[in-house]
This record gives C-alpha cells, sequence and structure tokens, in this order.
C-alpha cells in the first residue's frame, strides 16, 4: 500500500506524483492501493494504471477538487472546452475507488459552461461511497458518441481514440450537478445513489443524465434504489433526455423529489428519439413520480420486463465481473 498525505509525512505528498511514481516500477499494474489520508488534494491527475484501488481515509474528507471549465481561455487560444476540464481522468480498466470526493468547483453551468470532476473511461471501473461535486457534467461516463456535432466539440485526450464501451458500477454514491451531470456512453449500474439537482434560477434547472448509448449496445444507464433530490423549485428539473438517439436509462423503484417535471424526461427536440432511445421506469415513488404523466415514449415496465436489469445480467459481460 501507498500512502498519499499532504504534509509531507507518509509515502508521497501528492496523489500525481505517486502515480507516476508506481508507472516506473516493474510491478505496475499488478493491484496496487493507494491510501488517501484526509485532506483538499487541489490536483488535475490521470489514471493510466490498471488495477488499481484509490482508498479515502474517511467518508466526504478525502477530496481531490479542481476548478478547470469549458468557457476558459486553452493555451493555444479559444476556449478549452468540455473534454479538457476534468479533475480527474480515469484512462484504464480494473479501477476501484472508495470514500473518495472528486470535485469541480468551477461554478454553475451557466456561467461557467461544463466542468467535469471526473472522466472515466474504460471497462470494470467501481466506485464504492464516493461522492461527485459539481454543477454542468460533473460526471463523463465514457465512452464519447463517435462523431462529432460540433466541429472540435471533443477536443482532448480521447478525441480520436478508439471507443471502449466499458461496464461502470456507482454504490452509494452522491453525485450532484445541474445540467446534464450524469453523461456518456458507459453501461453504467448506479445502486443505492442520491442524485441531487442544484438550482440555476432557470425555468429548467437540470437534466440529471443525458445517455449517449451506442447504437447496438444491450445497455446504458441503469439506476436501482436511488434518490432524486435538490434544492430546486417544484417541476424544474427532468430525469434526463438523450445526448443521442439510441439513449438508454432505466429506473428501477427510485424515489423522486417534487423537484421533477410531471413529465420527467425530454426529448432534447429530436425525434428520431422518441423512436430509438429506451426510457424506461419501474415503481417510481415520491412526489416527482406522477407516471400518468409521463410521455407515451417512456416505457412502464413490469414486474418481468425489471427484472432483466439486474446488477449481474449488466455488468458481468463475457468475463464475470461481479464488483464487491
Amino acid at each position: 500500500m501507498i500512502e498519499i498525505d499532504q504534509n509531507g509525512k507518509k509515502d508521497f505528498s501528492s496523489i500525481q506524483e505517486a502515480l507516476d511514481c508506481l508507472a516506473k516500477t516493474p510491478d505496475s499494474g499488478k493491484g496496487e492501493t493507494l491510501f488517501l489520508h484526509n485532506g483538499i488534494y487541489r490536483e488535475q491527475i490521470t489514471v493510466r494504471i490498471p488495477h488499481l484501488t484509490f482508498l479515502g481515509e474517511e467518508d466526504g474528507s478525502t477530496v481531490i477538487t479542481g476548478c478547470l471549465s469549458a468557457r476558459m481561455e486553452a493555451p493555444e487560444g479559444g476556449p478549452l472546452r468540455t473534454f479538457r476540464t476534468w479533475t480527474c481522468f480515469i484512462d484504464t480498466h480494473d479501477f476501484t475507488a472508495r470514500s473518495i470526493t472528486f470535485e469541480n468547483s468551477a461554478g454553475k453551468g451557466t456561467e461557467a459552461g461544463q466542468a467535469l470532476a471526473l472522466y472515466a473511461d474504460g471497462d470494470r471501473l467501481f466506485f464504492d461511497s464516493c461522492r461527485f461535486l459539481g454543477n454542468q457534467d460533473t460526471l463523463f461516463t465514457a465512452p464519447l458518441p463517435p462523431r462529432e456535432i460540433e466541429p472540435g466539440g471533443f477536443t482532448g485526450p480521447k478525441q480520436n481514440a478508439p471507443r471502449i464501451s466499458g461496464r461502470h458500477y456507482y454504490r452509494n454514491c452522491y453525485i450532484e450537478g445541474d445540467i446534464d451531470f450524469i453523461f456518456g456512453g458507459a453501461a453504467a449500474y448506479f445502486e443505492g445513489c442520491t442524485l441531487f439537482s442544484k438550482c440555476t434560477d432557470s425555468p429548467v434547472n437540470s437534466y440529471v443524465t443525458a445517455a449517449s448509448t451506442p447504437e447496438g449496445q444491450e445497455f446504458g444507464y441503469i439506476m436501482k434504489d436511488c434518490r432524486f433530490e435538490s434544492c430546486c423549485p417544484p417541476h424544474s428539473a427532468f430525469l434526463g433526455r438523450p445526448w443521442r438517439e439510441y439513449a438508454q436509462t432505466v429506473l428501477l423503484n427510485c424515489y423522486m423529489d417534487s423537484h421533477i417535471c410531471e413529465e420527467g424526461w425530454d426529448d432534447w427536440n429530436k425525434p428520431e428519439a422518441r423512436e430509438h432511445a429506451f426510457y424506461a421506469e419501474y415503481e417510481s415513488f415520491g412526489p416527482g413520480a406522477a407516471m400518468d404523466r409521463r410521455p407515451e415514449w417512456v416505457r412502464r415496465l413490469t414486474k418481468e420486463e425489471a427484472g432483466r436489469f439486474t446488477k449481474a445480467t449488466v455488468l458481468s459481460g463475457n468475463d464475470g465481473w461481479d464488483p464487491e
């Protein structure tokens, strides 16, 4: 185990310094754990070592934070854009984080634009009892879609890289933001998580999800036993909208507070998404769970249909992955 402490009393005082050193060792990628002592680590970090675990000392007290945002000026001129704003970039497989807070403090999306707390690109990524703090685009569950809509929109480290259809598991996590604060194309299972919509003082304050599930991928986002909470006024937030037309988001036994609009979902003015996207709910409850007000293109799952979306079914794949 490698210990990191900002006071310099352990192996390293910087997370990235520890990662850079570990990458040079012969045993890199064989299951190392980085123990992060309590503190606020103001770093932009990149993880490319597989089979690595980040372990926080205490829930909520081990914070990795940054403040880059899409509207900042890039070194070469022009805007920085979305996919260079991460605080933490996971670009590997078999990564685990426990009791870590990932934060981007750039500010409201209406002012700062997109600002990633975590850019997660890889397979078999597990986040247990973590917090993701931000505003617009807090959590990106890669891969990127195949093509940009706006030229230069994918500027960043994976712009021209092969797309990896990874599996992610988020258990007992707290995720907050305002616009599209969970987005991307991974097959991602969220269990027992709190999804908190922040107020932007706009008619629509929040879209929780913006999936871009690739065409032909069996699963997108599944959220089981999660809570949609907020400080927003009633009926001013949507559960999700399709970043791409084959978006998939399924909610199972989720609580929804009154901030959720009665229609629940928005089609982002994409008529084709109504035909190709898969938005579905089973046993939603709470003030925002007005299923009789949902659009006709949102599925109401039967018990039998909901049974298809188990953690094992979504995450096991061909290798039997069972994160615990």
